[in-house]
């Protein structure tokens, strides 16, 4: 069985057969500078996970199904006022990921790993509400941007539709970046001193931070860069993967 990703799976695939975990990608819809799509945190979330799961089942007999992307994301204040990008609240988010844990429990599916391909989504909370509600579900969630440093890969560190997200984009979608049509993505930081040193946390106001919506510039990215890149964070995914699907966890 070497289909594990729903967009392209039947009934037929799936019946009679046993799924040891499932993958569930998590974006948003927002702008990304001048240059990439408005879905390029789903596209990241999703196309990485394919590559972990293939790797997953190339090193071992366990089965992962990757389901539908989300792309319902939280928004900051001046992004959100920008033509077609979504905000989704906590509570939104909570209700679709209880339904989605609700499904699979049911169906005997008891292990999920959320793929986050979006920095201002926070499922920690919702988990530890979802570990009570179903006790015998167990939930993890990856930030796929987080799991290996930039150090090395990229010579300049992104933070949004900069050098690493526009990189690996070029190396699974070609066709979805004009690096042409890029900004800079010169972006203000915060005056305040101890919000910069992170002694304390509010939201970016989009419209103070960033002229074309980006923050760090893409200008330097290549499909070379970000496929080396892809490749060590599905190698980490897909460690994370088998080690969930088995349960070897405490």
């Amino acid at each position: 069985m070497d289909k594990f990703d729903i967009q392209s799976v039947s009934y037929n695939d799936t019946k009679d057969k046993k799924f040891d975990y499932a993958i569930l990608p998590w974006g948003a819809t927002e702008p990304h500078n001048y240059h990439l799509p408005f879905l390029t945190d789903c596209y990241l979330a999703h196309d990485i996970s394919v590559d972990a799961v293939r790797k997953v089942y190339e090193r071992s007999d366990l089965k992962g199904m990757i389901l539908p992307t989300i792309p319902l994301g939280t928004q900051n204040t001046g992004q959100r006022e920008l033509p077609f990008c979504l905000h989704t609240r906590y509570e939104t988010q909570k209700a679709i990921l209880t339904d989605i844990v609700a499904s699979l429990d049911y169906q005997g599916v008891h292990a999920l790993i959320i793929v986050n391909g979006h920095g201002a989504n926070n499922f920690r909370n919702m988990i530890r509400d979802l570990a009570v509600d179903f006790p015998n579900f167990f939930i993890v969630v990856a930030d796929w941007f987080k799991v290996v440093s930039q150090t090395g890969y990229f010579e300049e560190t992104d933070d949004h539709a900069g050098e690493m997200e526009t990189s690996v984009l070029m190396h699974y979608r070609p066709d979805l970046v004009d690096l042409s049509m890029a900004g800079d993505g010169t972006y203000k930081p915060f005056k305040a001193q101890t919000l910069r040193e992170g002694i304390g946390w509010t939201p970016r106001n989009w419209a103070k931070v960033s002229e074309d919506t980006g923050v760090g510039n893409p200008h330097k990215s290549t499909a070379e860069k970000g496929k080396k890149f892809a490749d060590a964070v599905s190698d980490k995914l897909a460690q994370l993967f088998i080690e969930v699907a088995k349960g070897d966890i405490y």
